[in-house]
């Protein structure tokens, strides 16, 4: 009776080994296939579900960020979690709104870099932040209306007054 709970614990431990590696092996596999735009080879796995959603793209990382900021550059970025159910609904509305408007909006995971809640104040995700001369100007905090984004672009960053990148 011993032998057979052995067998069957190592079957079962041999069987989590190998989905293990399984899994490994897929979210390897899908980080060669998209272009990694953060600069680091371990990503949570809701950023790597996100590689190739095209909501998801223009991605900006705090080091660019901050060296766009330190150039006086105005810049538009979008911060956000993965994981935040208020991003999952915003973002579907905010970045096909900022593209139909040429709003060249940066987006920041901050679950991938998470200095960047104390670096730029972020108190919750989603939040807009528009930048000017390399100073924040404005943000929207939370999840809004279209017709809100859709201002606090028309007011920021539409008709030149963002810098293409």
């Amino acid at each position: 009776m011993q032998k057979k709970m052995l067998i069957i614990l190592a079957s079962i431990l041999v069987l989590f080994i190998a989905l293990y590696f399984v899994i490994d092996y897929k979210n390897n596999q899908a980080m060669g296939d998209n272009e990694n735009p953060y600069g680091k080879d371990n990503l949570h796995q809701a950023t790597i579900d996100q590689l190739d959603d095209p909501d998801y793209q223009n991605q900006i990382t705090p080091d660019n960020l901050e060296e766009k900021l330190d150039n006086g550059e105005d810049v538009t970025v979008y911060f956000y979690d993965p994981t935040c159910p208020h991003c999952k609904r915003t973002t579907p509305i905010l970045a096909p709104l900022a593209e139909d408007m040429g709003v060249d909006m940066k987006k920041l995971n901050v679950l991938e870099f998470e200095d960047a809640w104390s670096n730029y104040s972020i108190q919750s995700t989603p939040t807009l932040v528009h930048f000017e001369d390399g100073e924040e100007v404005d943000r929207v905090n939370g999840s809004q209306s279209e017709e809100m984004f859709r201002a606090f672009f028309n007011e920021y960053a539409v008709d030149g007054n963002e810098e293409a990148s």
